[in-house]
């Protein structure tokens, strides 16, 4: 460049596939969203519980928001793919997997492959013909370049130029482990400050809820997914916790309840979302004491879709004790505190869960649509008892997946360096250790619940 031009910046493109949308960002090498796009996913529903999406659909809305954030022949059983691995190959034409997608979903070992005689077990031996060839043998780290970037057809549906490189994927909720984890925390009076990176759990919490935990060695956690080797951050451990419906449950509960209707109109007239509304109605109905006390005599056992982590057990349901007859919307506040708080408790359970097998948790990351709701990051706070951080950028698994992306370009030497570079500290919320002992008491009886529904089945199902 000419003298007194500002050398070309480079910019990454993210792509994050949800349950209900394709959202995509433009980040750049700060790690900050420059722009942004969503487009919703077609979701069908043949039967009752029965959910079918379509492979074409979401590749469509991928090029509809990467095209428009410009503007701010699939083989019939060719390959079997998870949905990173085919868009990755929609985009270049390289067959290789992310090992990601494969060590976390398909049963393949970072240091073995893998494993023929699983395949011969559950009677799908035809995997293993041709070297693994319909299932993957080409296997690469997440933020490896894919062959020569994207394809001249691929860059027409995108709207970006051919040879873009293309990045080894990751899933969605480890893309968000890997935008938050990595986030440089000096200056914030954090205690994770001088611990390795080992000590912070990622939560990335959105219609449910998964807990990201990374170790040196393996370590194996009863309830909890893992461990894999370099699934998030490469030559680490992964242990991934998680609770099946978090943000879901949340909105059954409030908009299954009478004073729903009432809720909405008042929000609406003020122009706010329901829940701010119901924040700031806590904060008017509570007494001398803390917004959290109010559910002194009312408990929820979250799992109403069973438990994830650190259970495993998806015969559970949920619970609620401590109801009165009115149903106004002090008590509609009232529930959706006590759910947002046995949210909090299960996150509580998983992390007992992982220090008693030997992790070492000191700092929360939270990331995902339910981090935006500062009642739940407070809680999450208070009942935990650690501080929370809070990403510059909500979008986090965007930037996860742009940091692959800056991996993939060549622009920084490792993953670890693009995450220190691009991810930012936001916002600290610290625990109120004064109300230690109240939340104390409460899990407690959050864990008496649990026991008492093993308790209920064991009577049921006697003779």
């Amino acid at each position: 460049t000419m003298s007194g031009e500002e050398e070309p910046r480079s910019y990454y493109v993210g792509v994050d596939v949800g349950t209900g949308s394709v959202r995509a960002a433009l980040v750049d090498q700060r790690g900050v969203l420059l722009a942004f796009a969503d487009q919703p996913i077609k979701k069908w529903e043949p039967q009752f519980n029965h959910h079918e999406q379509s492979s074409e659909d979401i590749w469509a809305a991928c090029c509809v928001v990467t095209k428009n954030l410009r503007e701010t022949c699939w083989d019939k059983a060719g390959h079997f793919f998870d949905l990173p691995d085919f868009l990755s190959w929609k985009a270049t034409g390289v067959t290789a997997r992310s090992l990601c997608s494969l060590v976390c979903k398909w049963t393949y070992s970072a240091e073995k492959g893998w494993d023929d005689s699983f395949w011969k077990m559950i009677g799908l031996e035809d995997f293993v013909a041709d070297n693994y060839n319909k299932i993957g043998n080409q296997v690469l780290p997440p933020g490896t370049s894919l062959g020569s970037g994207l394809t001249p057809e691929a860059a027409k549906e995108l709207g970006l130029r051919p040879g873009v490189p293309v990045a080894a994927s990751l899933i969605d909720a480890h893309a968000g482990g890997l935008g938050v984890i990595g986030a440089d925390v000096r200056g914030h009076g954090l205690i994770c400050e001088g611990q390795p990176v080992t000590s912070r759990l990622a939560v990335i919490c959105g219609t449910s809820s998964c807990h990201m935990g990374i170790s040196k060695d393996p370590i194996f956690v009863p309830g909890v997914w893992g461990p894999y080797f370099s699934a998030m951050v490469p030559g680490f451990w992964l242990n991934e916790g998680g609770q099946s419906v978090t943000g879901k449950l949340i909105d059954h509960l409030v908009q299954g309840h009478p004073a729903f209707p009432e809720l909405q109109a008042k929000a609406t007239a003020r122009c706010q979302s329901i829940y701010a509304y119901l924040n700031s109605h806590l904060d008017l109905i509570k007494k001398a004491e803390p917004v959290g006390f109010l559910t002194v005599d009312l408990h929820v056992w979250p799992d109403f879709h069973g438990n994830r982590s650190p259970l495993a057990d998806l015969t559970l349901k949920g619970m609620v004790t401590g109801l009165k007859l009115s149903q106004d919307l002090d008590d509609l506040a009232i529930l959706y505190l006590a759910t947002v708080q046995a949210i909090a408790f299960g996150t509580r359970f998983i992390i007992e869960a992982m220090e008693a097998a030997g992790h070492s948790i000191s700092t929360l990351f939270l990331c995902g649509g339910l981090s935006k709701n500062p009642l739940f990051v407070q809680m999450h706070a208070d009942i935990t008892g650690m501080s929370v951080v809070l990403s510059k950028e909500v979008e986090s698994v965007l930037v996860g997946a742009a940091i692959l992306g800056a991996c993939a370009s060549g622009d920084f030497t490792s993953v670890q360096e693009a995450m220190a570079r691009m991810s930012k500290v936001g916002k600290v919320v610290f625990p109120r250790l004064e109300d230690k002992k109240y939340y104390d008491k409460k899990y407690q009886v959050f864990l008496k619940l649990v026991e008492h529904q093993k308790e209920y089945s064991a009577i049921m199902s006697g003779d």
